[in-house]
């Protein structure tokens, strides 16, 4: 498993684009697609489903940034491009949401569990293989779970974010099984984490027992 919180291969094989910014040929995993809108606006295309001819980012605020005020867009579809004022924040807030979403739908069904008790019983038990924790979470509390060996841990979505993926208010601690939805969960957090301003806590680092 990489620090970045997915597991080294993934994100690795399958269609691969180039970065308008940095140049550099990436898997789509790791990638935020764009088309020209209608009106000549730039239009994030999270799901990847939009059509037209796609423009290709990293998924890094550094890599959006640059497009935006280096005028890439435009560049790169050889045509005015008009860029919405807040996109790469925009984009940070749908692909949270995404992330919201998918453990959602992973908890409805009884794929992820949330709470300090029943996330430890996963990990001793071994049926956790991704060890999720909110950014925003005491330190001391967090630094007493560790990631499963092997597995993965995303721990850069706030308690806010967490309990809305679990219903709750807040939720501090939460884990997913093996299977299901899992491992996009995994992909779609690994593209928001160099989009958060924040690190992990270093949390990340801990791999197991």
């Amino acid at each position: 498993m990489t620090r970045g919180g997915k597991d080294k291969d993934r994100g690795d094989t399958g269609p691969e684009r180039k970065c308008i910014a940095t140049g550099e040929v990436l898997p789509v995993a790791r990638m935020i697609r764009f088309v020209v809108g209608p009106e000549g606006q730039a239009v994030p295309d999270v799901l990847g489903k939009l059509p037209g001819r796609g423009i290709w980012v990293s998924s890094d605020r550094a890599a959006l940034d640059k497009a935006v005020s280096k005028k890439l867009f435009a560049r790169s579809a050889k045509q005015p491009v008009t860029v919405p004022d807040g996109l790469v924040a925009e984009i940070e807030r749908q692909i949270a949401r995404r992330v919201v979403d998918l453990i959602s739908l992973a908890r409805k069904g009884g794929q992820a569990v949330a709470g300090y008790e029943k996330v430890k019983d996963w990990l001793q038990k071994e049926e956790a293989r991704v060890l999720i924790q909110a950014s925003d979470g005491s330190e001391r509390g967090k630094s007493k779970l560790s990631t499963p060996y092997g597995g993965s841990f995303i721990g850069w979505l706030t308690a806010d974010e967490l309990g809305l993926a679990f219903g709750r208010q807040t939720v501090i601690h939460g884990a997913l099984a093996s299977g299901g939805l899992t491992e996009r969960v995994v992909e779609e957090a690994a593209r928001l984490k160099n989009l958060r301003a924040h690190d992990d806590g270093g949390n990340g680092r801990r791999k197991g027992k």
